[in-house]
């Protein structure tokens, strides 16, 4: 089974990526770092002069030839567009051998995959009242993001101030009934990080994710030394080389492995690494269905998962055949063979894409630039 084309296929606002073969067989991946889209054509592109006329059941060395095959290794945009094309031969792989990917993955070690969802609203009462309407729906584990007041403006001080207020609002009003997550979504630096966590503490969470920058990260030897609670990092990490401080200076409680950043080729390295060192894993995913379905299939297999991020609580849109199922606080994917995700492809092609282009960004109170 030879691979004939590296299809981008942005639609609605999902990026996916479609590999063609000469059997008739084709495999969705799905890009996880969409703020720069031309880059990442251009990387697809470069990395079919690598892929196109090559055997595409020879998953592990086709991932070794598009990392490593420009000499510098690829990382960031490139290493999503390298992911994008590993997770559409695994799709393939169980296409052709005509069995679920979480077969070829070893099997289940668990019936479905614990999810969470993000909690929508801005101030308190209004968190409380969608908080209620989502345990209602089942969903027992909450997200809910360091934010300061509306637009564009983040000003550090006054959004830790204001979300350990909702924080401890949102405890005292549901007690132990839900598990509350914060993102911090590398917002702060270490003084105010260190600050921020040691507050919230009292409040229980889950676990604090990203607070800190993804540049430096050894900067968390600071903040695991000096604060209790639970840590979780990795989304823009791509490669096992890049977790490899987070993992063995046991400098986090959760990997933030994002599948379409990494690839299931070396997501499930990751995690094999995580559990040497009894850290689990919660995948990043903020995504589409493809993305759901490869981390759904992975975590089914895993023995160390924690949580799933699921950012809406509900399926998918008309031009999604067939994808997994999400509701009830679990995903659970698809038994037929490979991802299980179908997409209408003649549709998808002629569909706007809506979720392209640059993130939101942000300013302190002085104009100066921050994270988003």
């Amino acid at each position: 089974m030879r691979i004939t084309e590296i299809e981008p296929l942005p639609f609605g606002s999902f990026f996916l990526v479609v590999v063609h073969t000469d059997e008739g067989l084709h495999g969705l991946g799905e890009i996880g770092m969409r703020s720069r889209p031309e880059t990442i054509r251009g990387a697809l592109c470069d990395m079919a002069g690598l892929v196109v006329g090559q055997d595409a059941t020879r998953i592990e060395h086709l991932w070794q030839l598009m990392h490593r095959g420009g000499f510098f290794p690829a990382g960031s945009d490139v290493g999503a567009a390298v992911a994008a094309v590993d997770i559409a031969l695994w799709d393939l792989r169980g296409k052709a051998l005509g069995a679920p990917l979480y077969d070829l993955l070893g099997g289940r070690s668990r019936a479905h995959v614990p999810a969470y969802v993000h909690l929508p609203g801005e101030e308190l009462p209004e968190l409380v009242d969608n908080a209620r309407g989502l345990l209602e729906r089942g969903w027992t584990h909450l997200r809910i993001g360091l934010d300061d007041r509306p637009g564009q403006v983040f000003e550090p001080r006054r959004a830790v101030r204001r979300t350990l207020t909702v924080l401890h609002g949102l405890r005292e009003e549901f007690g132990d009934e839900v598990e509350l997550l914060v993102d911090v979504h590398t917002r702060l630096d270490p003084a105010d990080a260190l600050w921020f966590c040691r507050e919230v503490e009292a409040a229980r969470p889950y676990f604090v994710e990203d607070p800190l920058r993804a540049e430096a990260l050894g900067s968390y030897r600071m903040l695991r030394a000096r604060t209790g609670v639970p840590l979780a990092a990795g989304e823009q990490l791509t490669s096992k080389w890049e977790f490899r401080s987070l993992i063995e200076g046991d400098l986090v409680d959760h990997a933030r492995i994002d599948l379409a950043n990494t690839g299931l080729t070396e997501g499930r390295k990751i995690a094999a690494m995580c559990e040497a060192h009894h850290i689990r894993v919660a995948t990043h995913n903020p995504l589409g269905p493809v993305c759901t379905a490869a981390s759904a299939h992975l975590n089914l297999s895993l023995p160390n998962v924690s949580l799933q991020e699921q950012a809406k609580p509900y399926g998918w849109d008309d031009l999604v055949l067939v994808g997994p199922r999400v509701g009830n606080g679990a995903v659970v994917p698809s038994d037929l063979p490979g991802l299980g995700v179908e997409v209408d492809l003649p549709a998808a092609r002629r569909s706007a894409p809506t979720g392209m282009g640059p993130p939101p960004r942000f300013r302190r109170d002085d104009g100066s630039f921050t994270n988003w």
